[in-house]
């Protein structure tokens, strides 16, 4: 890796229901609750118990028709209960999320971005190019003021860029965020594709936001924005 320094629902609604008292019908629509049906068994065999009280003996219920109920009152409760155990497994994947992202705290990692710290000393970033081209650089502060702009030349694959807070004309700029933007030309001035990543440690992780989020350099970033962890020490 070379380094470039500038300046160093289913209804349960009888189908038959017109062959049926009014009476009958209403109580099965009552007892027919999709949560009843999910959480206690025994009110399913309730609601089949109670629409057989409720038949016309000079019209019963085709036994096609009764079969066919009881294939979609089973379904319903199939269905719930599938339910159910996707919200615990749902839920079980949020706890992984969240334990996961604890376990980058204070972590030194290398995230798709392009704010990094100038912590007085230098700020370091990663550009990753496709092959090899001049690349434009411009860095601005939190407010969006430009601190220093030029041209380097870039190899294919990973560049690292050191700043040392300069500005163009020597002077040097207090410690804080600063943003970094580059473009790219090859050798016969078209347009390539350059990006970039900031290596940082994690500050914190913001559990309530689904998924959680790193916070790096005052920036949130989720986790699928990690392309590398870097062990202290190590060189990136």
């Amino acid at each position: 890796m070379s380094a470039i320094s500038p300046a160093a629902g289913i209804s349960t609604t009888n189908p038959n229901a017109s062959s049926a008292p009014s009476s009958g019908a209403s109580s099965v629509t009552g007892i027919a609750d999709d949560q009843m049906i999910a959480s206690n068994f025994t009110t399913f065999l309730q609601l089949l118990t109670t629409q057989l009280k409720n038949q016309n003996p000079l019209d019963p219920l085709d036994t096609n028709q009764f079969t066919q109920q009881l294939v979609q009152f089973a379904q319903v409760e199939q269905q719930m209960k599938s339910n159910s155990e996707l919200t615990t497994l749902v839920s079980l994947e949020q706890s992984a999320q969240s334990t996961t992202a604890l376990a980058y705290v204070g972590q030194t990692v290398v995230v798709d971005g392009s704010t990094a710290q100038f912590d007085g000393t230098s700020a370091i970033w990663n550009m990753s190019a496709t092959k090899p081209a001049t690349a434009t650089i411009t860095i601005k502060d939190s407010t969006g003021q430009t601190a220093y702009s030029g041209s380097f030349g870039v190899s294919a694959g990973q560049n690292q860029f050191v700043w040392d807070g300069k500005g163009n004309n020597g002077v040097k700029w207090p410690a804080g965020a600063y943003t970094l933007t580059a473009t790219a030309v090859d050798a016969s001035g078209q347009s390539t594709a350059i990006s970039t990543q900031v290596q940082a440690t994690v500050d914190s992780v913001d559990l309530s936001q689904n998924p959680p989020v790193l916070s790096i350099n005052g920036q949130n970033y989720p986790m699928t924005k990690v392309t590398k962890i870097v062990r202290p020490g190590s060189s990136n």
